[in-house]
């Protein structure tokens, strides 16, 4: 006998203050809550929400970084920093895809899209990481046009002062969009807070230039350019693999074994087996089967197959949905041997 069923979750939402914390977990213990398509929306809803929220905040933090250069780059004239605040303006906009990605993944499943639009955030992280890759060849490029061209720089502690700045903005909006990023299961913020982590160290490379200009050696900006470069190019692999573990169904396997062993301490479970998971957006699905009695009837494995669904969403963070199918104890292999051949 068999029961497969998948349905969501609310947990996941954040109160603003201590009260609405409290009465958040009074309510939870005390009055029924469901498990249907529209908790599991809510939740991710609330994920997508904080996620814009971070975007936005971390877009004005950047605009205001580069904003701030651009007076010392009227003040100055330095080139080299001109074109750290482009870059800056320009890298500020990767927020963009990430943003319509949280927007299409708030969209309810349809027939059509029957799991929603959520990995329309994996689609924005390798946007992201060829932002990354083409930051690390216009950083590499501008290193060695300057090695063969080598350039004055004007101004030195004003530029300098500047280059603090965009690192100092830069590696704010970093830490911030990725330890949000990480918190809802968003692959593509963390890939972005990545990609302003390389900002960051385009903008130090300007400082560390400066520093050996003022020291009598010319050449220390693109060297220590080409440096900065390869920094970046650290940083890219780390995003890579990030989004496109994602794309590939990549779970962490302390996750998966959290699943089996929540799914095994379920009285009445016997054995986990074919347990499968992978992310949608900032949420997971998992597929997995359990042994029981064969003497139970249909509507009590069904009822032990949701009472197995709904431990696992508590225990698992940022799991949304289970497919439990039970099978007996003893005789699951003959059901299982009419696919053998497909």
């Amino acid at each position: 006998m068999g029961s497969q069923h998948g349905h969501g979750h609310a947990h996941g939402h954040a109160p603003a203050s201590r009260w609405a914390r409290a009465r958040h977990v009074l309510l939870h213990a005390f009055t029924p809550h469901s498990h249907d398509s529209a908790d599991r929306f809510d939740s991710a809803l609330e994920a997508s929400r904080q996620g814009m929220r971070t975007l936005v905040w971390s877009f004005a933090a950047l605009f205001v970084t580069a904003a701030a250069q651009l007076v010392v780059v009227l003040l100055s004239g330095s080139v080299a920093l001109l074109g750290d605040t482009i870059h800056n303006f320009a890298d500020a906009l990767t927020a963009l895809p990430v943003g319509i990605a949280f927007v299409l993944g708030r969209r309810a499943a349809t027939r059509r899209f029957t799991y929603g639009l959520g990995r329309a955030e994996d689609l924005a992280g390798v946007i992201v990481v060829l932002i990354i890759a083409a930051s690390a060849v216009f950083a590499g490029y501008e290193a060695v046009l300057r090695l063969i061209d080598p350039r004055p720089v004007g101004h030195l502690w004003i530029v300098a002062l500047a280059g603090v700045i965009g690192f100092a903005g830069n590696e704010l909006v970093a830490r911030w969009r990725i330890t949000v990023g990480r918190r809802i299961g968003s692959a593509a913020l963390v890939a972005d807070g990545l990609h302003a982590r390389t900002d960051g160290f385009t903008s130090l490379a300007v400082v560390a230039g400066a520093g050996g200009v003022a020291l009598g050696f010319p050449l220390a900006d693109p060297i220590i350019g080409l440096l900065i470069t390869v920094a970046i190019l650290f940083v890219l692999r780390d995003a890579a693999k990030e989004v496109f573990g994602r794309l590939m169904d990549a779970v962490d396997p302390a996750t998966v074994e959290l699943a089996e062993r929540s799914a095994a301490d379920v009285d009445g479970v016997a054995g986990v087996s074919q347990l499968r998971m992978r992310w949608t957006g900032h949420t997971l699905r998992a597929e997995l089967a359990v042994a029981v009695e064969p003497t139970l009837t249909v509507e009590a494995a069904h009822r032990l197959a949701h009472e197995v669904e709904h431990h696992l969403v508590h225990a698992v963070p940022r799991l949304a949905a289970a497919v439990v199918h039970t099978e007996p104890v003893i005789g699951a292999q003959q059901a299982h041997a009419l696919l053998g051949g497909h």
